[in-house]
């Protein structure tokens, strides 16, 4: 069976991102930023507990290079 993936768009600081969600090993889930076509992306992938923990650490990160506060998801 595949893996369960998770997929969300946020926008921090003006800027337009599409994370998704995937299990890694046992209860861990990894959060990272999907690629377009031919952009590549070099932010290391964000670990959690659960799907929206791992969402709301990379979320987290991204807001504070923005230099903003993250919103509540």
């Amino acid at each position: 069976m595949p893996p369960t993936v998770q997929r969300f768009e946020q926008t921090i600081g003006g800027q337009h991102y599409a994370i998704e969600v995937r299990p890694v090993v046992g209860s861990r889930w990894r959060a990272c930023l999907i690629r377009s076509a031919g952009v590549p992306t070099a932010l290391m992938p964000f670990y959690g507990a659960t799907p929206r923990g791992a969402l709301e650490a990379l979320v987290a990160w991204l807001s504070h290079a923005h230099g903003i506060e993250a919103d509540s998801l």
